[in-house]
């Protein structure tokens, strides 16, 4: 099942469960259709901000202490929580479910200012629709952006990297570079380490991940699927994806937020051999919309 089919299907389900519900409250009162729908979407936000309230009170109990300069107070707290869930709605309600009619293909061609083109990796049970704002300001800086959705939504992280890869040889072939740059999102990270570990680095410039979980996460035990099994922390994939020389790393960028409310604890993005960022206050869903992501990695970018 594709990431696209999966959140149709569960949007459809949650307004139905809803407005059921909504219906059931609503003939006590006399209240007509109207009042039930809209009683309707009032539960579906309060049902998301409890889900992605679930998030953080798991970030609170596996929180690894964040460094000096990353801490944050609770109103920045508290606006944290409102960015993740306005892009929670934003990409699981309109992009994701629809993001055939919303994306468009990929605008590549021959680059004529020397940079490598960048392929963008989404992470657990999403899609390209995940970059939808990312890949049109990295375009407007002036690069050659690719993306690719990674199906089906629940498989092992291995059976990736074969997509990915086909992927980077259209890119190659399409800019008619030797080798691109990968920008990897929370699991898209990890499958780009399993396609460097099979392939090695010889068509990857560097690698920048975004809030992924190298060392696994906590909340990945209420995950589905053999993916989300594999990022459990002490799983046998993730010690043999971090096992020393297992995987041949180019130049290695790893960004993570300290108070990341999917990856826990948050120091699980550290990664042996990378450049490691810190950044404060940001949500994991979030990076997709954030100037500050947006700024660190046009910098991480301007350094290859």
């Amino acid at each position: 099942m594709t990431a696209s089919t999966l959140h149709r299907l569960m949007l459809a389900g949650e307004f139905v469960f809803y407005l059921l519900l909504g219906l059931g409250l609503t003939a006590r009162c006399g209240w007509v259709w109207q009042q039930a729908v809209g009683l309707a979407l009032i539960l579906m936000v309060a049902g998301r901000a409890f889900i992605i309230g679930v998030t953080f009170a798991f970030a609170r109990a596996y929180v690894a202490p964040p460094p000096e300069g990353c801490r944050i107070g609770s109103a920045r707290g508290l606006m944290m929580y409102l960015r993740e869930l306005s892009a929670f709605f934003l990409l699981f309600t309109l992009v994701m479910p629809f993001e055939r009619f919303l994306m468009g293909a990929d605008r590549l061609g021959r680059a004529g200012n020397g940079r490598l083109p960048l392929l963008l990796i989404h992470g657990y049970q999403c899609n390209r629709g995940y970059w939808i704002q990312m890949r049109g300001r990295l375009e407007r800086a002036g690069w050659q952006v690719a993306t690719l959705s990674l199906n089906p939504v629940f498989n092992d992280i291995d059976g990736y990297v074969e997509p990915l890869a086909r992927r980077i040889e259209e890119v190659l072939a399409a800019t008619g570079a030797e080798r691109l740059i990968l920008v990897g999102h929370s699991m898209g990270g990890l499958v780009s380490r399993a396609y460097l570990r099979r392939h090695g680095a010889a068509r990857v410039a560097k690698l920048i991940t975004l809030g992924s979980p190298h060392k696994g996460s906590m909340l990945a035990k209420l995950g589905l699927g053999e993916n989300g099994r594999q990022m459990v922390p002490g799983s046998q994939w993730l010690k043999e994806l971090n096992a020393p020389g297992a995987v041949p790393l180019p130049p290695t960028v790893s960004l993570y937020s300290c108070q990341d409310n999917y990856v826990m604890p948050q120091d699980s993005s550290l990664l042996e051999g990378a450049k490691v960022v810190p950044l404060a206050g940001i949500g994991h869903l979030e990076m997709a919309f954030s100037p500050e992501i947006e700024r660190r990695l046009l910098a991480e970018l301007a350094e290859n």
